[in-house]
């Protein structure tokens, strides 16, 4: 019995501390998100099996079981379960692969996989970093920086400064014309806050961006180095939800699916490269699938900094055409928890959209790893 993604929805996504979900509580921002994703469809919420939510730093405001009180503050029936699960970036991609997996173990018809990061809030590298010493000894890139992984990735794989700019530079751009063009609206949930304002549009995009200004910043992580906050995903607040149930269920409640998953797969990598932990992942899920990388139409890549992007489409030898066809995370943003969901439930859109046959989503993850989901059209 294979999954599905039935319907997408998120968050606008803003810059954390400065953006205008700032003061949006992530469990307030998620259970809007869950309530429009279910306005999307005409389904009973009794019928959802399980709430599965993803964050990266699931503490403070996003702790407890933050799944469980998502389900209370969207209004869905008590009786649907809630799960929170950790996988840093990689969290509500991985919230998708387990719902995928109950669905085709015959424990579960439809699930909520959701994801949420309010770096403002809960700062990247938690309220309170409690390192374990004897990790720390004897294997301190346990706890590397995400920045001087970039850079290790920009040196080890050669990757010019000069080309992470231009990729910087098309994801702003292909952003900002998704953004014009309306292609973004259909998938965006209206926030409103406690003021009664309603938030509805990306606040990270700069459609202003040139290669000058993004050649005259300064390196962000190393005197010496190559990456820049332009060519880093910029620390945002969003939170991003699919909808997973079994073709059968989607069917018989007269859904119209996006796409069918077809394998997925999750790897370990070097800590110190963390950002190509895409490529390895990639391979597995497309071994899985029984594809070849020439065989996919459409890529949804997280761009966590464009050394990293960049070092894992030449290494898989993708096409550039086919990825991030709406801009990508330097351009919208990356809410750690949030962002699996979204590229994952992203990419199922666009091959409905766009007609293709084969989709894929992956992600880096902190730490040292990698994700990816291949996804097939329905028809």
């Amino acid at each position: 019995m294979k999954a599905v993604i039935a319907t997408y929805a998120r968050s606008p996504f803003h810059f954390a501390r400065k953006g205008a979900l700032a003061d949006v509580r992530p469990d307030v921002l998620t259970a809007q998100v869950v309530q429009g994703l279910m306005k999307r469809v005409d389904l009973d919420p009794a019928l959802i099996e399980d709430l599965i939510l993803g964050c990266a730093y699931p503490e403070g405001p996003q702790g407890n079981n933050l799944a469980r009180l998502v389900v209370f503050l969207a209004g869905l029936p008590q009786e649907v379960g809630g799960m929170t699960i950790n996988r840093f970036c990689g969290s509500s991609m991985s919230a998708i692969h387990m719902a995928a997996a109950q669905i085709e173990a015959g424990m579960g018809d439809a699930f909520i996989c959701a994801g949420v990061e309010s770096m403002t809030m809960v700062p990247q590298g938690g309220l309170t970093f409690d390192p374990s010493p004897d990790l720390l000894d004897r294997y301190p890139q346990a706890y590397i920086s995400m920045g001087e992984t970039a850079e290790n990735v920009a040196q080890r794989y050669k990757v010019a400064r000069a080309d992470q700019e231009v990729l910087a530079l098309h994801s702003h751009q292909k952003a900002a014309a998704a953004r014009d063009k309306g292609l973004l609206q259909g998938e965006i949930v209206p926030i409103v806050k406690a003021d009664g304002s309603t938030v509805s549009e990306d606040g990270c995009i700069r459609p202003q961006t040139t290669l000058e200004a993004l050649a005259a910043l300064k390196p962000a992580f190393r005197p010496d180095g190559v990456v820049t906050a332009g060519t880093s995903s910029p620390l945002t607040d969003g939170a991003a939800a699919v909808l997973v149930t079994s073709e059968d269920f989607a069917l018989r409640h007269g859904l119209k699916p996006l796409a069918r998953i077809r394998a997925f797969a999750t790897i370990g990598c070097e800590p110190t490269e963390m950002g190509m932990g895409p490529v390895p992942a990639t391979r597995k899920a497309l071994a899985r699938a029984g594809l070849q990388v020439g065989d996919i139409d459409l890529v949804e890549i997280n761009e966590a900094f464009s050394s990293q992007a960049l070092a894992c489409l030449r290494q898989l030898g993708l096409d550039p055409a086919k990825v991030n066809l709406d801009g990508g995370a330097l351009a919208l943003g990356h809410p750690l928890g949030a962002t699996g969901a979204r590229i994952t439930g992203k990419a199922a859109a666009l091959l409905a959209r766009e007609h293709g046959r084969y989709a894929l989503s992956t992600q880096c993850i902190g730490g040292g790893q990698g994700i990816a989901t291949v996804l097939e059209a329905l028809n």
